[in-house]
């Protein structure tokens, strides 16, 4: 997260006369059997300050390392305590049989055992689309949970409705239509669904008209990219003129992203939320990075 830390102090920089944002560099080790020796140089300097901390829980040791921190930083005296957590792992969310562990209730439990800070106030946690809104109420009523969308960002690079005639939103399923259906209205909407036959899940067009349309998906998170790469398949075979992608979270296991160098997709963009794929992906195909830093930093200027 080191050079999203930066452009958001260079954006806070130019964005007001406050005191500016300082970074406070951190020291990542591990002993020889893996386990985290970590250190905060000048740490007294934290005392009395309003500390954000930016997580990256890209892997299991990652978010214990991050947490062990995190739940020291309130010990040392910081008035407040803010958590930015862009991609939170919760897609295991629901348990459909016995047996299955709710992963995505475990992490925000341990999120909730962050410590009061010394102004006694709860820390705050901001997650960027949170993959199921229910897993919201699995946090505790310790922390605050504040749930943020990079879908904006996102549309920056839409033409104005007014404008753009030829231009239909198509989301990959009902789910994230309910999300998201009511930041595009006056754009005409197509909607996809998966309908199993077999072993296999087939993607077809539920709603709408891709006819003649330039087609833009939206989503919170694309894992593997099947469902997109099926819904492209189909926005296609119905007459779409182009489609593209528009994604909060491109998370690619297993360097799945390159399934999309040469799938058709006019323009595919994701979030910096999970930093290890924006860095893989950056100018390759058809991928764009788009930043979460201009978001963070107007909820820094906000508090």
């Amino acid at each position: 997260m080191a050079s999203l830390a930066e452009e958001i102090q260079r954006e806070v920089q130019t964005s007001s006369s406050r005191t500016p944002v300082i970074l406070v560099p951190m020291k990542w080790e591990d002993f020889d059997d893996t386990s985290l020796k970590a250190f905060i140089p000048n740490v007294h300097t934290l005392r009395g300050k309003d500390v954000m901390f930016l997580a990256c829980f890209d892997s299991g040791k990652a978010i214990v390392d991050q947490l062990s921190v995190i739940y020291a930083l309130p010990k040392y005296g910081v008035r407040s305590l803010t958590v930015v957590l862009p991609y939170f792992p919760g897609t295991m969310d629901r348990a459909q049989r016995p047996g299955e562990i709710v992963t995505a209730m475990t992490l925000a439990r341990m999120l909730s055992a962050i410590p009061p800070c010394f102004n006694g106030g709860p820390a705050q946690i901001v997650i960027y689309d949170i993959h199921d809104l229910r897993e919201w109420h699995y946090f505790g009523d310790s922390v605050v949970v504040r749930l943020e969308s990079a879908i904006p960002l996102l549309c920056q690079t839409l033409p104005d409705k007014n404008r753009a005639h030829t231009i239909a939103i198509a989301f990959p399923d009902d789910g994230a239509r309910k999300r998201f259906a009511h930041m595009f209205e006056g754009y005409p909407h197509i909607i996809c669904d998966k309908i199993r036959q077999g072993d296999e899940r087939i993607v077809t067009i539920r709603e709408g008209n891709p006819h003649g349309m330039h087609v833009i998906i939206f989503d919170d998170l694309v894992m593997s990219g099947g469902t997109i790469l099926e819904c492209t398949k189909a926005l296609f075979k119905a007459g779409a003129l182009t489609v593209g992608a528009k994604v909060s979270h491109g998370i690619f296991p297993k360097y799945s992203w390159k399934k999309f160098l040469d799938a058709g997709l006019d323009s595919f963009e994701i979030t910096n939320s999970f930093p290890r794929t924006a860095r893989a992906v950056q100018g390759k195909g058809p991928f764009a990075v788009v930043s979460l830093a201009p978001s963070i930093t107007h909820i820094i200027l906000e508090s």
